[in-house]
């Protein structure tokens, strides 16, 4: 009888994952567990077969690209790169099918439709959906951060991104800064609401202080949301955007109340999107590739496809500051405290 890490798990009484990371050494697993895995697997006589993946179902040549929502996805430019970076991976071996989250349909999910499933969640209510892939023996890897979920993934560091840039206006003597945050209910938003809150904290500062709206991470709300801190603050010298498009919508509300950028009012982003280098803005901003994530994502859902019993490791990319021109440096003046 031939046993398969399934048996192993069962006897070992852990998870599926778990006993696969063990045995491939692809991943953290306690050392008394992974020592007990191994014991079952050798006295089980367990022989690890690459060539089962093969023999498991025809490939179907599909790749499942879920988001938690299509209708309120953060950025199109977002995942236009995202995909970009899916289908330079891909080329034209896979097709890939689109499809939101929030739409699916609980208990519908044909495991031999997709050959591999690559996920791009932000609510934790998505819970339902990964759970049932899981269940379903579905390879998937998760892009953009970690679930709650035990399957790989990439993400970049977003709280030290933003750190990163709270920390540059901070270097440039401003002290009068307003915030313009993504829906609090979304990880990224929560990440990046950390980073900027954790330095200001370090530099002395009163972040519960500092005035804060909210958008939805597109151009239109970025605008009414700058409109809004600067009516309210007229005082403030510069605006921390959660990312290049709320920045370029709070640069119009600058301008159609008379300010100019950067000598009225300093602005930063996050993501580092295509036109911030060249437009008239040049925005200083936070480098998050998108299409990295993706194609590192891709390639670890392709080694997990083609390689049964296989965990990829977990993968984190960094993040850099990109210094342009829509931040002035005021020194001793940005200095004076208080709104």
């Amino acid at each position: 009888m031939a046993f398969t890490i399934k048996d192993i798990a069962a006897q070992a009484g852990v998870s599926y994952s778990m006993v696969s990371r063990a045995l491939n050494d692809s991943g953290p697993v306690a050392p008394e567990k992974k020592r007990r895995i191994l014991e079952i697997a050798e006295a089980m006589g367990y022989v690890p077969n690459h060539a089962a993946v093969f023999l498991r179902k025809p490939s179907s040549r599909m790749i499942g690209f879920y988001l938690s929502t299509i209708n309120k996805s953060s950025s199109p430019y977002v995942l236009h790169d995202v995909l970009t970076g899916v289908y330079s991976v891909l080329g034209g071996s896979y097709h890939v099918i689109v499809k939101g989250i929030d739409m699916h349909i609980p208990g519908s999910l044909n495991p031999s439709q997709y050959d591999g499933i690559l996920v791009m969640s932000q609510w934790d209510s998505d819970i339902e959906f990964l759970e049932e892939a899981y269940r379903k023996n579905i390879p998937m890897v998760a892009i953009s951060r970690q679930l709650p979920i035990d399957i790989p993934f990439v993400a970049t560091d977003e709280a030290g991104g933003m750190a990163q840039a709270m920390e540059h206006l901070l270097k440039c003597g401003h002290r009068r800064i307003g915030i313009i945050e993504g829906p609090p209910n979304l990880e990224a938003t929560v990440l990046r609401h950390a980073g900027w809150w954790t330095t200001a904290k370090q530099w002395g500062l009163s972040p519960e202080e500092m005035p804060v709206e909210y958008g939805n991470y597109r151009y239109h709300s970025g605008k009414a949301a700058a409109g809004r801190l600067l009516k309210a603050h007229p005082r403030l010298t510069a605006l921390l955007c959660f990312n290049d498009e709320m920045a370029f919508g709070a640069k119009n509300a600058a301008e159609e109340l008379g300010l100019r950028v950067p000598d009225d009012l300093s602005l930063t982003g996050f993501d580092n999107l295509v036109y911030s280098s060249y437009s008239d803005l040049r925005l200083t901003t936070v480098e998050r590739s998108a299409t990295a994530i993706a194609v590192e994502g891709t390639k670890m859902l392709l080694q997990s496809i083609s390689e049964d019993d296989f965990r990829p490791r977990d993968t984190w990319l960094e993040t850099r500051l990109i210094v342009r021109d829509s931040v002035k440096d005021i020194g001793l003046a940005g200095k004076i405290k208080g709104l």
